[in-house]
């Protein structure tokens, strides 16, 4: 999966950290990652997650937590090659993959799970692929799935 992202947002923080709401666009095709209540008609039912090119959607923001089983105080930077979850601000389901294939692409499906209080499953962990010792706000990454490797 790899997704390679930026950061959109107007801090003028260095870092990225923990407690940061953010908003993500793929640097190749210029859309922020999006999300709703509404669900997948097909393959694991869950929340769907696509992209959108509006700039002002209040349904592109997400919130940096630590994986699951991990802490992170908050304010403190990522480091590049963490595993973090990405929580939907508006509904407080986690940014999630398995092995369900995406009803559009046929590539792996990517939803948003969790309970009301945001807890899921291992399946919510992302790595931060990054080159520098912490998440740069002005330079992309990578998000890797951990479950999946994808």
């Amino acid at each position: 999966m790899l997704w390679a992202v930026r950061v959109v947002d107007a801090s003028k923080a260095e870092f990225v950290t923990c407690g940061t709401i953010l908003k993500l666009m793929n640097t190749d095709l210029r859309l922020r990652l999006h999300s709703h209540d509404v669900k997948y008609g097909s393959g694991s039912g869950q929340q769907s997650v696509t992209a959108v090119d509006v700039s002002d959607d209040h349904n592109s923001h997400w919130l940096v937590r630590s994986a699951m089983g991990e802490t992170c105080k908050r304010g403190a930077p990522i480091k590049c090659n963490s595993n973090i979850r990405l929580q939907h601000v508006s509904t407080k389901k986690n940014l999630h993959s398995h092995y369900f294939s995406s009803p559009l692409s046929g590539h792996q499906e990517v939803s948003c799970y969790g309970d009301d209080d945001g807890e899921g499953d291992s399946g919510d962990n992302w790595t931060v692929v990054c080159n520098n010792d912490f998440w740069r706000r002005d330079t992309p990454v990578k998000l890797k799935h951990v479950d999946t490797s994808a």
